[in-house]
């Protein structure tokens, strides 16, 4: 069993890891970590900007500030650990995990991603800048 477990405690071990710096060395706080190029280049948000601060106030407990910097980063965050924990349930029990989402749950992901992305950059999208 232990065989079983060792890509899934890897997985998270890595994971945790980088929350771990996240947490301790604050994104808010310039010259710790690269710009996103898109918003230096551009002046366009992408989905991802406001991502490190979102972890960072996670691991600090402040849930509201972490759905302020990015919301879709948060949900990310909480499917990670389902899908962490279902794979370990899985492991334990020695069936393989297999993840098959239908191309309708991807595609709905992706245009909400999407929508998140083209509304936080219009004028009136200025409560989900990061």
């Amino acid at each position: 069993m232990v065989g079983r477990l060792a890509l899934p405690t890897g997985v998270l071990a890595a994971v945790a890891g980088a929350f771990a710096y996240v947490g301790t060395v604050d994104p808010n706080e310039p010259g710790h970590y690269p710009a996103c190029p898109l918003l230096q280049l551009t002046g366009i948000y992408c989905p991802g900007c406001g991502g490190l601060r979102s972890a960072h106030a996670v691991m600090h407990g402040d849930f509201a500030a972490a759905l302020q910097d990015n919301a879709p980063a948060v949900l990310g965050y909480a499917a990670f650990a389902v899908l962490w924990t279902v794979w370990v349930v899985h492991a334990v029990r020695g069936r393989p995990l297999r993840i098959d989402p239908p191309p309708v749950l991807l595609w709905g992901v992706g245009a909400l991603v999407l929508v998140f992305t083209v509304l936080r950059n219009l004028p009136f999208g200025g409560w989900l800048h990061p």
